[in-house]
């Protein structure tokens, strides 16, 4: 079966935090990746840009196959991360898909055509500006949930009356419509994807981990 477990993942994809790598070898499986390569002659015949299948390939070749845990929001997220065909956006430019979700859902996850890891919903929604932003933040959601004293669920308008003053981003998510923020003692992320992408303002969504301590804060 194409999606039968191969073996624990032992070595990240290169460019993650030691947090991330970290996670990725210890919660990560690999699952025989699909192999996009046969399809290229067939997919440039439906003129798609060779370019855009090479920019599948290449995301392929470093994550194709790799399950993680889920995600503590988007309903776990992919289920494994696996290109596909090539897409044209009506907006312009082409995306591929980053990996099968998890349930049925109203949107799927992509690559957007500047690299960016997002949603395909009611519009095109770019969470973050990279798959390993995305990895990134599943980590740093795995370790906070690991370490908080306690976790603390805000939607909706509340989202928006959060004091972020005192707070700065954590880089490594490469945030885009989504973020992770940093405090004193606490961890702060916010989920606006699905509220953008399906306007749907009562998705919005944040996840407070507090009572953290500065190793918790700033580890890996």
């Amino acid at each position: 079966m194409a999606d039968s477990p191969v073996s624990p993942v032992q070595v990240a994809p290169p460019g993650l935090s030691r947090r991330a790598q970290r996670f990725i070898e210890t919660a990560g499986i690999r699952v025989r990746p699909h192999d996009i390569r046969r399809h290229r002659d067939a997919w440039i015949a439906r003129g798609i840009p060779a370019a855009e299948i090479e920019r599948a390939t290449v995301f392929q070749d470093c994550w194709g196959g790799l399950a993680l845990s889920p995600a503590p929001f988007y309903e776990g997220g992919p289920r494994v991360l696996n290109a596909d065909c090539p897409e044209a956006m009506p907006a312009g430019g082409w995306s591929f898909p980053a990996g099968d979700c998890r349930v049925s859902m109203a949107y799927s996850f992509m690559i957007g055509p500047d690299g960016t890891f997002g949603i395909d919903a009611h519009r095109w929604t770019p969470l973050h500006a990279g798959i390993d932003g995305w990895v990134e933040s599943l980590a740093l959601a795995a370790h906070a949930r690991r370490w908080a004293t306690t976790v603390t669920r805000v939607t909706r308008k509340a989202v928006d009356a959060l004091d972020l003053g005192e707070f700065e981003p954590v880089p490594e998510v490469r945030g885009v419509i989504d973020s992770w923020w940093r405090g004193k003692d606490s961890l702060i992320a916010v989920y606006r994807g699905e509220a953008v992408g399906l306007d749907a303002p009562q998705c919005l969504e944040a996840h407070i981990y507090g009572g953290l301590d500065e190793w918790a804060l700033h580890g890996g």
